[in-house]
C-alpha cells in the first residue's frame, strides 16, 4: 500500500483529492488546492460550480466521501466545525448573515466566543480597520447599510484572531465602488499576515489582489496559476464561463 501524500511544512491548508457528494450528486470531483500560511488565494468559478461546497467541506459544515482536509498539518476531515473554528478557522459568509437584532459591538464580541484571552487588542484593530464600527458600536447591526454589514461581518470573524480567513462572495449585493473598497480592505487584511482564502465570481477584482488563484468548473478545478498569470490567460474566460 503506498503512503498518503503529506502536506508540505509551508501548508496552511491542503484540500487533497476531496470529492464530495450530496445524496448521489458528485459536486467536488478529486478537487485539491492548498493555501500556505500568509498567503491570499481565490477560488473563482460561476454558479454551481463547487465554491460554496468547497467552503463548506474546509469548514466541516459537509464532509467529503473521499479525500482530506489537512489544516496546519494536521486531518481534520473528521472534525467538527467548532473544533476548525478553534484551531483557526473564520468565516465571513455570503450575504454577510450578522446579528441583526443585536448590536455592532455585541455582534464583534461574538466573533470572539471561543476565545479565554483578553481580546481589547483586536476590538482595536477592528476599529482601526473600520472606524466606522466604532462609531456604530452601540447601533443595531440589522439597521446598517449593506456595505456596511460587510465590515461587521469581516470585523467579527478577525476577532477571533484566525489563521486562516475564508470569504464567501464578499462582492455579492455591493455595488462597484463599495467591492472596490471591500477588497481593497480584504488586501489590508492579507498584508498583516493572515492568510484568506476568498471564494468569488468577479475574476478580475479577487486576481488583482492575489498570490494564487484556482478556477472551478462543475467540481473540477480547471486551472491553478499564480494570480498574474491567470489574468493573462486566454483560457480563462473559456474555462471560468464554462463555454
Amino acid at each position: 500500500m503506498s503512503a498518503q501524500p503529506q502536506p508540505a511544512e509551508a501548508t496552511l491548508l491542503l484540500l487533497d483529492d476531496v470529492n464530495t457528494y450530496y445524496g448521489q450528486i458528485h459536486i467536488l470531483q478529486g478537487v485539491s488546492l492548498e493555501v500556505r500560511p500568509g498567503e491570499l488565494v481565490c477560488l473563482l468559478g460561476g454558479n454551481a460550480s463547487g465554491k460554496s461546497t468547497t467552503l463548506k467541506t474546509i469548514l466541516g459544515i459537509v464532509s467529503p466521501r473521499s479525500g482530506r482536509v489537512v489544516f496546519e498539518g494536521e486531518d481534520v476531515t473528521g472534525r467538527s466545525t467548532s473544533y476548525r473554528i478553534g484551531r483557526g478557522m473564520a468565516i465571513v459568509p455570503e450575504n454577510r448573515r450578522v446579528f441583526a437584532p443585536m448590536t455592532v459591538l455585541e455582534n464583534l464580541e461574538m466573533g470572539a466566543y471561543l476565545r479565554k484571552d483578553d481580546v481589547s487588542e483586536d476590538f482595536t484593530r477592528v476599529y482601526d480597520l473600520f472606524p466606522l464600527l466604532y462609531d456604530r458600536r452601540s447601533q443595531l447591526a440589522g439597521t446598517l447599510s449593506g456595505g456596511e454589514q460587510q465590515m461587521l461581518a469581516m470585523g467579527r470573524a478577525l476577532m477571533s484572531r484566525p489563521r486562516l480567513l475564508l470569504m464567501d462572495e464578499p462582492s455579492m449585493g455591493l455595488a462597484p465602488i463599495l467591492v472596490e473598497q471591500n477588497f481593497e480592505i480584504i488586501k489590508q487584511i492579507h498584508e498583516t499576515g493572515v492568510a484568506v482564502l476568498v471564494v468569488e465570481q468577479n475574476a478580475n477584482v479577487s486576481l488583482s489582489i492575489a498570490d494564487r488563484g484556482y478556477v472551478l468548473q462543475t467540481g473540477n478545478v480547471v486551472l491553478a496559476d499564480r494570480a498574474d498569470a491567470l489574468l493573462e490567460n486566454e483560457d480563462l474566460k473559456k474555462a471560468y464561463l464554462g463555454r
